[in-house]
């Protein structure tokens, strides 16, 4: 989350106006939609009377809001163990989170403002195409790299962290498509809560993925690269030393 964005959640209160709280706050959209709070045309109203006008407890739905709110610094902790499950809590649970409210809110915006010319036509579509991408990637370091991390790593962890810095690459070309369609998640003049509030989460996940990625490339990976660079090779086999030939 960028400084404004934190700025605004930590004065979250009861008096703010439900579609300002929408915009400023990533995910608060989909619990506005879950109570059926009207954030985008009725966005003009109070939190504290747009729950009362659904019997809804204030105090409760600025809890559930307050939980939105994520850290933004990085971890002070490297050792591997503890590194991934930050990682995991942080990154990976949160991408399963965010993805989806953004892919349902871009064709939305899509959908009711096609005739406008400054629509993001074909965003809803990328964000899937990036959920998929990022789904399968998750899964294959949660399913295969990540436990021979937290395990101590073997003689074979280059070819798997190879294989994620190479997607992470393409994580970064599709960030740098998302930043074009949106123009850098800047919403235009005129546009409506809802648009306002699919940029400012995308923004937010645009965020998050670097410093997801930057924690592994730059921080959790060299680790066992390092290691594998400096661990003597063995003699005989393929190495050649021993006359087999195959070198």
């Amino acid at each position: 989350m960028n400084a404004r964005l934190e700025t605004a959640a930590a004065a979250l209160s009861a008096d703010q106006q439900i579609g300002q709280i929408a915009v400023q706050l990533p995910g608060a959209t989909a619990v506005f939609r879950r109570l059926k709070l009207d954030f985008c045309c009725g966005g003009q109203v109070p939190l504290a009377t747009a729950a009362a006008e659904k019997g809804l407890d204030v105090n409760a739905v600025l809890s559930e809001l307050a939980a939105l709110q994520r850290p933004s610094a990085l971890p002070g902790v490297s050792e591997p163990g503890a590194l991934v499950d930050h990682i995991l809590a942080r990154y990976h649970d949160v991408h399963r989170v965010q993805l989806p409210e953004l892919i349902r809110m871009a064709h939305r915006v899509e959908a009711v403002h096609r005739a406008n010319p400054d629509v993001p036509a074909g965003l809803g579509n990328l964000l899937e195409e990036i959920q998929q991408e990022l789904l399968s990637h998750m899964q294959k370091e949660e399913a295969i790299l990540f436990p021979m991390l937290k395990s101590g790593g073997n003689p074979f962890v280059n070819q798997p962290i190879g294989m994620m810095r190479a997607e992470h690459v393409e994580h970064g070309a599709a960030l740098e498509q998302l930043n074009a369609l949106t123009h850098d998640a800047t919403p235009p003049a005129g546009a409506c809560n809802t648009w306002r509030a699919l940029y400012a989460g995308i923004a937010q996940f645009g965020d998050d993925l670097i410093n997801h990625i930057h924690l592994e490339n730059n921080v959790l990976f060299p680790q066992f690269e390092a290691a594998q660079q400096a661990a003597p090779v063995a003699r005989g086999g393929c190495g050649g030393a021993s006359g087999c030939g195959c070198s």
